[in-house]
């Protein structure tokens, strides 16, 4: 299973926000280049990006940071956050990007979706955030009737092979994750890699997805217990191998 430390972007800058929430901002880091040249040094094979300011506008903003993070680090990134059309999709890869992560206009467009997943096979993933069991879009500002599973089901469909998938309620508290949530999605997509989001709080929540690995949970993200040293990356690593 595989740890993969977040780098949320906005205005340039490595913040992390409590649940999603524009006016909840922490800001970690004044130079993402060296946080993501940090956690590759601490042994991360992966690393998560999300860039904030296009999740919430629609219109890509820290290509720029990305591109320098990109070319800075050996080891591959995904990306999500303003990726709207097949324009923006390109860019990404342009800027280095190796996987392109889809939210908003998945929901919105599975049909765009499919023509990517066609266009660009494993290199597309699709980010699915969840409030309450529903889909959350628009930097997780709107929230729709439809569920994370039905969802989840039409983008395997789609051909989406790596889903990302976040408890919004449990994002940025150090709660933990939602075990039983995550379990249920890998099980209603079998053959789609789920990667786990939000609320990782202690080594202990490390083990308990583990424990769920065989039901397709291939990764999980760590954001803010990374930043306030509430798990250390190289012992969560670790734990991943034992």
């Amino acid at each position: 299973m595989l740890i993969i430390p977040a780098i949320d972007l906005r205005n340039g800058k490595c913040v992390r926000l409590l649940q999603g929430k524009a006016d909840a901002e922490t800001v970690f880091s004044d130079d993402p280049v060296a946080m993501a040249l940090k956690w590759e040094s601490k042994g991360a094979k992966f690393l998560h990006l999300v860039d904030l300011d296009g999740a919430f506008t629609g219109e890509q903003k820290n290509l720029d940071v990305i591109k320098r993070i990109a070319d800075a680090v050996k080891i591959p990134i995904e990306m999500g956050g303003g990726i709207r059309d097949q324009k923006a999709v390109e860019n990404v890869f342009q800027a280095g990007v190796d996987r392109a992560i889809l939210g908003t206009s998945a929901l919105k467009n599975p049909d765009f979706t499919k023509d990517m997943c066609d266009l660009y096979g494993e290199k597309i993933a699709v980010g699915i955030d969840a409030k309450d069991g529903k889909v959350a879009i628009k930097g997780w500002t709107e929230v729709e009737r439809k569920t994370a599973v039905h969802f989840a089901v039409e983008m395997m469909k789609a051909g989406v092979k790596t889903i990302i998938y976040t408890d919004i309620s449990r994002d940025g508290m150090l709660t933990g994750p939602n075990i039983e949530a995550t379990k249920n999605l890998a099980i209603a997509i079998p053959g789609v890699n789920i990667i786990a989001s939000g609320g990782m709080s202690s080594l202990n929540d490390v083990r308990k997805l583990k424990e769920i690995e065989p039901y397709g949970v291939t990764g999980v993200i760590i954001g803010k217990a990374l930043y306030t040293g509430d798990i250390q990356l190289e012992e969560a690593i670790s734990e991943t191998f034992e």
